[in-house]
C-alpha cells in the first residue's frame, strides 16, 4: 500500500511539474531598438543600435552617446551596460546610446592619404569626410527628431579615435563630449596631429569635455602620439574645455576600451555618496 502511494505521489509530482513548465511565460528581453537608415550621403543603408534607459519616457530629454564601432558584435552591448551602471552607481543621468554599426570602418574613419603603402594596405580608404557629413546631416538630425536630446557624446577607439579627433579639430560643435581612446594618429604620417595646433586655434572656446587615453602595452608610436595630442590640447588654453588624459597601465590595444571608458566616465561623473 505504501509503495502504491509513493508511486502515485511520484506520478502526480511529474504531472504537476510538467503542467507548470507548460504554463511558463516567456517574453523577449528588450534593451532598445535596431533601426535602419537609408543614407543619401553614403549611398547605402546603415544600421544603428539604440539603447534606451529603463523606463524611457518620450516626453523627457536625454543625453545621447554616439558610439563608433557600435555593431552588436562590437562595442554596443558592453558600452550600454557601462552606461547603465554609471547611471545607477554614479552621477551620470539616464542616457541613450546610439551604436553605429560598421560596413567598412577603414573607409569611413580615415581621411585621404597619398602614402602608397597605406593605399595598398587600406584600398578603400579616405572617405571620412562623407561619414562625418552622414553623422552631421543625417544621423544626428534623425535622432533628434525621434528623441528629445541634451548633451551629445562621441566615443571612438583606434581608427574611431582618429575620426573622433578629426571631428573635434574640424567640426568641434558637433559634440559636447569626446572620448578618444588609443587614436590612430599615426595615419598619413601624423598629418592630423601636425595640423592640430592651427586647427584648435580656430575652435570656439565653448564648454567641452575631452578625454584621451592610451594603453601602456600599446605600440610606442601610439603612446607617443596620444601624449603629444594631449599636450597640444593643454597648450590650446581653452578655458571652457575640461581636458583629461589617462595612461592605462595594464592595457594594450585589444583590452583598453571598456576599462578606459570606465575611467573616463569616472572623471566626468565622480562618485557621490548616497544622501
Amino acid at each position: 500500500m505504501i509503495k502504491k502511494a509513493f508511486i502515485l505521489c511520484s506520478i502526480l509530482f511529474a504531472v504537476n511539474f510538467t503542467l507548470s513548465a507548460q504554463t511558463e511565460t516567456i517574453k523577449p528581453l528588450t534593451i532598445g531598438e535596431v533601426r535602419t537608415l537609408k543614407s543619401k550621403v553614403l549611398n547605402e543603408e546603415r544600421v544603428v543600435n539604440i539603447y534606451l534607459p529603463q523606463g524611457f519616457d518620450k516626453a523627457k530629454s536625454y543625453p545621447v552617446i554616439y558610439l563608433l564601432d557600435g555593431s552588436m558584435n562590437e562595442d554596443f552591448m558592453h558600452v550600454s551596460g557601462l552606461v547603465q551602471f554609471f547611471n545607477q552607481m554614479y552621477s551620470m543621468p539616464e542616457t541613450i546610446v546610439v551604436g553605429i554599426a560598421n560596413i567598412d570602418r577603414k573607409r569611413d574613419f580615415t581621411f585621404h592619404t597619398d602614402l602608397k603603402d597605406l593605399q595598398k594596405d587600406y584600398p578603400t580608404t579616405g572617405h571620412s569626410d562623407k561619414f562625418i557629413t552622414f553623422l552631421e546631416k543625417e544621423l544626428k538630425p534623425y535622432i533628434e527628431t525621434q528623441f528629445k536630446t541634451t548633451d551629445k557624446y562621441l566615443f571612438g577607439q583606434s581608427l574611431g579615435g582618429l575620426l573622433a579627433t578629426e571631428i573635434l579639430l574640424k567640426k568641434p560643435e558637433m559634440f559636447n563630449n569626446y572620448f578618444i581612446i588609443s587614436p590612430s594618429l599615426w595615419w598619413d604620417d601624423e598629418s592630423l596631429l601636425k595640423q592640430a595646433p592651427q586647427l584648435l586655434s580656430k575652435s570656439p572656446d565653448t564648454k567641452k569635455f575631452v578625454y584621451v587615453s592610451v594603453g601602456k602595452g600599446e605600440h610606442p608610436v601610439m603612446i607617443k602620439d596620444a601624449e603629444a595630442w594631449y599636450d597640444v590640447l593643454k597648450k590650446s588654453n581653452k578655458k571652457n574645455w575640461t581636458i583629461e588624459y589617462k595612461m592605462m597601465e595594464t592595457d594594450n590595444h585589444a583590452t583598453i576600451l571598456h576599462r578606459s571608458l570606465y575611467e573616463g566616465l569616472v572623471k566626468k561623473f565622480p562618485y557621490q555618496e548616497p544622501k
